[in-house]
């Protein structure tokens, strides 16, 4: 019990016990389902959380201080399941067939002339004939104790094509009985003789409406998104900003080139022209942006983001032109608003979330910072910046981090790597913001008199070297995103 108190462990745990629900939850889709290969597809997905959930268990318990002897014979188990050969070929091969399956791609192409008028006519004459308006024809045969058994819809004799030949063509001898009107036992009876004979079909029909009301369900999501990125095209155009389509590159490969780049919310929602980017950051794993405050730097993020996530949707990307490589998965960690409850600190709620994106992020992956780490003083904060940044590159994940950390940025400025890319939100002379991205090397100040001046005037105000102003200019910044 004194484990179970530990709300980490028990957070674990009921992660783990959601996964499993969700495993049999797949497991029970897979026996309800008719085609083949929708059955393998949900059985490689129960497979995949599976084996995820399982080995994410065993590095936890592998990490927790466990003091009662069933939890760690517990531990000792999971921990040999997991190094098994049996679980580990599970686990290699579902997700080799989930890379491979990633691969592929489909393409539906109806050609013309290939749903004809002949074609509708024989379903509709289908339809009418499963209304059994003329009655329905049934064979049985009888079984023990000359019940009937075995109950056949027979397709239904063609009738003559004139009605004369229908009065005077020689019918076969059968022996017949009619209710009378009045024989409701009877008829109750020959009902269900009825559904017996129909059963069948009637499963049958129901299960071709289930699969084509199922199709045009899909079918009405998947135009939903076609028809909301043609409406969104419409927008863009209509505000005259342009619009480009993507040359993705292989996950492998480290791409990110693009002009005239630019926040399609921005596009959306301002009224002044929105301005573009151009960058090269082709072989780059880390970009750290700076510079001055108001400058476009957020602004700049959010785009790299969507244009990221739009490509990945098929999607055309707000810029003129954009050259990227796919990614395993889009990760953000922008700063938030204060706790009002007061559970924890803003640094503490900070290196939370950034907890659990650490669990949930793969290599290959993005992930962008927006002014993460600030709240706390410039060396502690640029100490941490540091080393969550240098980790998440050697695995391979790129990082994109907009930052007024002076420490973590100059520190990475003088390691010199060609992995890294510096650019700075560019400032005329006068103080004035173009909103354009340049590179150049990260400056120690923020340029956070300027905005502290356009908030409470042209004071007398010296550059901000005990950092009260850039306190300020920050709080004011706020006050104007």
């Amino acid at each position: 019990m004194q484990d179970l108190e530990d709300p980490t462990l028990m957070t674990n745990l009921k992660v783990f016990a959601e996964k499993m629900a969700l495993v049999r939850r797949y497991l029970a889709m897979v026996e309800k389902l008719d085609f083949n290969y929708h059955k393998k597809g949900w059985f490689l997905e129960a497979a995949l959380v599976y084996s995820e959930s399982v080995s994410d268990l065993a590095r936890y318990l592998s990490l927790a201080n466990l003091r009662s002897r069933g939890l760690s014979a517990f531990r000792q188990y999971i921990t040999d399941y997991t190094h098994s050969h049996g679980f580990q070929s599970l686990s290699t091969e579902a997700r080799e067939v989930k890379a491979g399956l990633a691969g592929l791609k489909y393409c539906v192409v109806i050609q013309p002339g290939k749903f004809k008028d002949e074609y509708f006519a024989v379903v509709t004459d289908h339809l009418k004939t499963l209304k059994f308006r003329n009655g329905i024809l049934i064979s049985a045969e009888l079984g023990p104790g000359n019940e009937g058994t075995n109950y056949v819809l027979r397709k239904a004799h063609p009738a003559p094509p004139n009605w004369f030949k229908q009065v005077m063509r020689r019918k076969s001898p059968v022996y017949s009985y009619t209710l009378p009107p009045r024989d409701d036992h009877g008829a109750r009876a020959l009902g269900d003789l009825r559904d017996r004979g129909i059963n069948l079909v009637a499963n049958a029909v129901a299960q071709s409406a289930d699969h084509i009301d199922s199709f045009f369900q899909m079918l009405q999501l998947e135009l939903a998104f076609y028809i909301g990125c043609l409406n969104l095209s419409e927008q863009l155009a209509q505000r005259g900003v342009p619009i480009g389509f993507p040359e993705p590159a292989p996950v492998s490969e480290r791409r990110l080139s693009f002009t005239g780049l630019y926040d399609v919310t921005l596009a959306l929602t301002s009224t002044e022209k929105v301005v573009g980017n151009d960058v090269n950051a082709d072989g780059k794993n880390l970009v750290i942006i700076t510079g001055a405050n108001q400058g476009g730097k957020t602004t700049f993020l959010r785009a790299l983001g969507q244009s990221q996530l739009m490509m990945q949707c098929g999607m055309f990307v707000p810029a003129e032109s954009y050259c990227a490589n796919l990614c395993q998965g889009i990760f953000t960690h922008f700063k938030r608003e204060e706790d009002a409850t007061m559970k924890s600190g803003k640094l503490d709620e900070e290196l939370g979330r950034m907890s659990g994106i650490v669990s949930k992020i793969t290599p290959n992956s993005i992930i962008l910072f927006n002014e993460s780490f600030a709240a706390t003083n410039d060396r502690e904060g640029s100490e941490i910046a540091r080393q969550i940044t240098s980790a998440l590159v050697e695995k391979r994940i790129k990082v994109y981090f907009v930052t007024h950390l002076y420490d973590f940025a100059r520190g990475f400025y003088e390691a010199r790597l060609e992995s890294t890319l510096f650019l700075r939100a560019e400032r005329q002379e006068d103080g004035e913001r173009t909103f354009k991205l340049i590179e150049g090397e990260p400056l120690e100040t923020s340029y956070g008199g300027d905005v502290y001046r356009q908030i409470f005037g042209n004071a007398d105000v010296d550059q901000p070297e005990t950092g009260v102003i850039e306190m300020a200019a920050s709080t004011a910044s706020n006050l104007l995103d």
